[in-house]
């Protein structure tokens, strides 16, 4: 039955989309619904690069402090999803896209989401671990990794050997 769900809702979609329009463009004129239409698109670019900024730079905040930055990615990728709805032509995606711009629903969602949700962050040569045992909290900044290697996996001298096909491993 769930398998179901997506193919009705990716059908239902347009059908609804194009009710819609007729409806509006029945109501308020056709060059009026165009122009609501082109505007719902340059909103949704303006708000992307607004808020997407203002999400940027709470990510960068909360990493520098060490913080796990698994809410702002979210709200990042909601307000990218949110910015494609109004992009796509149509009165109800514009809705949702709205309501999705909105931080309070945002967080909302995120409420609904995070205990579905698994997000693992790495960055470089350290990362944030997962954990209550975790010195500091549940979310900490960890060190290099660490790569354990035999004597046989490694060599102190400069000769380049060939790999298995022939070819030098290290050009």
């Amino acid at each position: 039955m769930r398998s179901l769900l997506i193919p009705l809702f990716l059908l239902a979609l347009p059908l609804a989309e194009i009710a819609t329009f007729v409806f509006v463009g029945r109501e308020v004129g056709i060059g009026t619904t165009l122009l609501l239409v082109l505007l719902s698109g340059v909103v949704g670019a303006v708000l992307l690069r607004v808020q997407g900024l203002g999400v940027l730079r709470r990510i960068r905040d909360t990493t520098g402090r060490g913080v796990d930055p698994g809410r702002e990615l979210v709200h990042g990728v909601m307000i990218v999803f949110a910015a494609f709805l109004l992009i796509i032509p149509g009165f109800l995606t514009d809705v949702l896209g709205l309501l999705l711009f909105i931080p309070p629903v945002r967080e909302a969602a995120w409420t609904l989401l995070k205990s579905r949700l698994t997000i693992v962050t790495t960055t470089g040569g350290a990362g944030f671990r997962r954990g209550a045992d975790t010195p500091g909290g549940p979310f900490t900044r960890g060190g290099p990794k660490v790569i354990d290697l035999d004597e046989g996996d490694f060599s102190h001298d400069d000769q380049r050997r060939p790999g298995p096909d022939g070819k030098d491993r290290l050009g």
